[in-house]
């Protein structure tokens, strides 16, 4: 299995690939610094574009959209500046969108998989305030992986939307609940179990159903 992760140089991507090349499957990672096989900054265009020329026609089975930015940790009401909204946004959505708009030929060829990490937070049940960043384009693109999954049924290819859980990370802290293996290998589960039938599933990485 050919798999494409996103930010796949630190933290829960990082975690992805390491479990996928134990399995012998063959990893693809992107990260933005150039310490991954394809340097990448999801919101570069012009890099989407040489991504997608290096793999040519290959299939991809499976794409894990993992990259993402949570710049408004801690703001107080008064600390959200549009550039902060703008360079969010930027990562979260557009950048998902552009990695799955790059690589439609390799996934249409294999009748692949696209993995996109969310959250918890993007849901609609959980208001307790703060982070409206984070949590707006986390629903953003949420909804844009629901959408993309009724569109690209007809060509073979599943949508799957997933909640990593609160991971052991730079993003997640030390105080978190989930190590970063934990966290990779029930994601793996769910990845493996996405399919047509069930298609835009928004799931944790136990796999319950999370409400919208």
């Amino acid at each position: 299995m050919h798999v494409v992760i996103t930010g796949a140089n630190r933290g829960i991507g990082k975690a992805l690939a390491d479990v996928l090349r134990k399995q012998d499957h063959q990893i693809t990672g992107t990260a933005r610094d150039g310490s991954a096989e394809v340097t990448l900054h999801v919101t570069d265009a012009v890099q989407h574009v040489a991504m997608a020329e290096k793999l040519e026609s290959r299939p991809v089975d499976l794409l894990i959209c993992n990259a993402g930015v949570y710049l408004d940790k801690g703001q107080k009401a008064d600390g959200y500046p549009s550039e902060m909204w703008a360079q969010s946004f930027a990562t979260n959505v557009t950048g998902v969108f552009l990695t799955i708009q790059a690589l439609l030929p390799n996934l249409k060829k294999a009748r692949g998989k696209v993995a996109i990490l969310s959250s918890q937070m993007a849901s609609h049940t959980r208001a307790p305030g703060g982070s409206y960043i984070y949590r707006a384009s986390k629903a953003a693109v949420l909804n844009l992986g629901r959408n993309l999954a009724t569109d690209l049924r007809p060509d073979g290819v599943a949508v799957g939307i997933y909640h990593p859980g609160w991971v052991q990370t730079d993003m997640g802290g030390r105080a978190a609940d989930v190590s970063v293996n934990q966290a990779a290998n029930g994601l793996m589960e769910r990845f493996n179990e996405l399919s047509l039938e069930n298609s835009g599933c928004f799931e944790t990485w136990e796999g319950h159903k999370h409400p919208y």
